[in-house]
């Protein structure tokens, strides 16, 4: 007979393991790469040249590309929102130095470089005017954010699966749109981001796995309720000066979509390698409604895939504040 577990039982089942996640799964702060080591040394000869060149091929960069690029930055800069937001998940305890909390500490340290590295690269590049950037920023920190997962971590682990995988998409292709026009500093930055990006939705994808076993109903459930709200990405209140909260992330959705960078088939993509990942169809042992729920899920991607196919991207570019005239 199907028992239902509590959240709080299953996370503590799993913190066991939290060691074992921190080796598999992130690098020692000593060994991993830091964002200086990817930018010019202003201590050296060469770095005029290298700054030279950064502004050469930033100036070159397509508009809707670029746009992405520091919308890319802003979304990882807003980082302390979601540290804060994980530390009060269910099972989380933040007073520990231990667990889970020493997982959100640990993997939110790796995330800061990120946001780091790009956002000096864009101060250098010349071609942005960071009061703007740094404003719309601060909006999106100071806005918040609603990810449809309340305090749940099932809700949230499906969230961070999908959004880890997501961001690796969209710094990989802006990486590879970057080296096929030479600028081969920006396309090793992208790459190392993207790696870390890749590593870490294999963690939240394993955290899901792990909760599949114990817990397979509440857990397909939890996903079931996330399709249907729809993943948002974490800038989705994105703004910029005169704005109100949301206004300006259509159109960064627009510019990712007409680049290239990150689409509306990527997101169907991401949910078909979900259930595939997780074996979703093959999950046993469940109750009436997590059936239902069950078939629900392999239904979505076909559903999706029609509503996408109709849909068009608008052509005309919005001029966003963040670049320069």
């Amino acid at each position: 007979m199907y028992q239902k577990l509590v959240r709080k039982e299953v996370m503590g089942i799993l913190e066991k393991e939290v060691g074992s996640f921190l080796d598999k799964f992130l690098t020692p702060i000593e060994k991993i790469w830091q964002p200086s080591d990817y930018l010019p040394d202003p201590s050296s000869s060469e770095f005029k040249y290298d700054l030279e060149e950064i502004q050469t091929f930033a100036r070159e960069m397509p508009y809707d590309l670029f746009v992405t690029l520091i919308g890319d930055c802003i979304t990882e800069e807003a980082l302390p929102s979601y540290e804060s937001w994980l530390m009060g998940v269910e099972g989380i305890d933040q007073e520990q130095k231990l667990g889970w909390a020493n997982w959100v500490r640990a993997w939110t340290a790796e995330e800061n470089r990120h946001g780091d590295l790009l956002n000096k690269y864009l101060y250098l590049c010349g071609r942005v005017n960071m009061r703007e950037v740094e404003i719309t920023t601060q909006y999106l920190i100071n806005d918040g954010f609603d990810l449809g997962t309340s305090m749940d971590p099932y809700r949230n682990f499906i969230y961070t699966s999908f959004q880890e995988t997501a961001t690796n998409i969209s710094h990989r292709r802006v990486g590879t749109l970057a080296k096929q026009s030479g600028n081969g500093k920006l396309a090793k930055m992208c790459g190392v981001i993207a790696a870390d990006e890749a590593r870490h939705a294999k963690a939240y994808k394993h955290f899901v796995a792990k909760i599949l076993e114990i817990d397979p109903s509440e857990m397909i459930l939890a996903f079931e309720d996330m399709m249907r709200k729809k993943i948002v990405m974490p800038a989705h209140l994105m703004r910029q000066s005169g704005q109100k909260a949301g206004e300006l992330w259509g159109h960064f959705s627009d510019a990712a979509q007409r680049c290239m960078v990150y689409t509306g088939q990527d997101y169907i993509n991401i949910m078909k390698d979900l259930l595939d990942e997780w074996k979703i169809e093959h999950v046993k042992g469940l109750t009436e409604k997590a059936e239902k729920a069950q078939e629900y899920l392999m239904k979505l991607p076909a559903r999706l895939q029609k509503i996408t196919d109709r849909v068009s991207t608008p052509d005309l570019q919005f001029q966003f504040s963040w670049v320069k005239s």
